[in-house]
């Protein structure tokens, strides 16, 4: 088995510094019928919180939040005890709601995570996932690849992002393996705040990102369940590597 992403030192787990509160995203939510106040509000902090919008170790006022979504203070705590769960934000007697802070050891543990569980989804996902599985992932693939990605372009940015998300959970979706699935979300999520926040200017750097999707991708698709979880797990690991040597210097263990 690959070794785990990189070595970093023992982890304090403290925030990487103090920082003012900021501004709340968006704007008022609507009860649409099909999802409750609560379930949009947190996509809405999750995104912030991902994209970096809403910094590591920043505060969350409640009060600007109700006013920014137009909410009460109930779904605002049932949304923020979803996210505490999800390990992106935590709460502090004496300090209330914090952003999780992030940390190299944060980031090492979610780099092996993800190499252990997203390859068993997938691995699981080849073995029994059906021929509509396999169009989603083509097409995932190929959505994700028509978008050019310009860090002077922060919308191509964005666009990017969320199809790279719905790529890699389509990638496993047909394990049909519900509690993976949700675990292997998470994971995610908190993988993407690092790169998101800390990859940002340099998308995909020195790696041919989209030759290692497509790679993954035709692998699965083939039904090369060593292929394309060997290049899953790679993929994973180099991710996790070239952000621990871009955080080395910035993050606290």
């Amino acid at each position: 088995m690959r070794p785990a992403a990189g070595s970093a030192k023992p982890s304090s787990d403290k925030p990487a510094s103090a920082h003012p509160v900021p501004t709340m995203p968006g704007s008022a939510l609507v009860d649409d019928g099909k999802n409750t106040m609560a379930s949009q509000l947190v996509d809405r902090l999750r995104e912030a919180i991902v994209s970096g919008q809403l910094e590591a170790g920043s505060k969350i006022n409640l009060e600007r939040a109700r006013g920014s979504f137009g909410v009460s203070l109930s779904p605002l705590r049932e949304a923020l005890a979803r996210l505490i769960a999800d390990g992106l934000v935590v709460f502090e007697d004496n300090r209330g709601y914090r952003v999780a802070p992030v940390s190299l050891s944060n980031l090492e543990e979610i780099t092996r995570l993800r190499e252990e569980f997203e390859v068993l989804a997938l691995r699981q996902a080849i073995a029994i996932g059906t021929v509509d599985w396999e169009g989603d992932v083509m097409r995932a693939l190929h959505r994700m690849n028509r978008i050019a990605r310009d860090a002077d372009q922060p919308d191509t940015l964005e666009q990017w992002e969320a199809y790279h998300r719905e790529f890699h959970l389509t990638l496993i979706a047909g394990c049909r393996m519900p509690l993976l699935l949700n675990f292997c979300s998470v994971l995610l999520s908190l993988n993407d705040r690092y790169r998101r926040s800390f990859l940002r200017r340099t998308p995909g750097g020195d790696r041919n990102v989209a030759q290692e999707h497509g790679e993954i991708a035709q692998g699965a698709v083939a039904r090369d369940a060593d292929f394309a979880c060997a290049r899953l797990r790679e993929h994973i690991h180099r991710t996790g590597t070239n952000l621990q040597r871009r955080l080395s210097d910035t993050l606290a263990p």
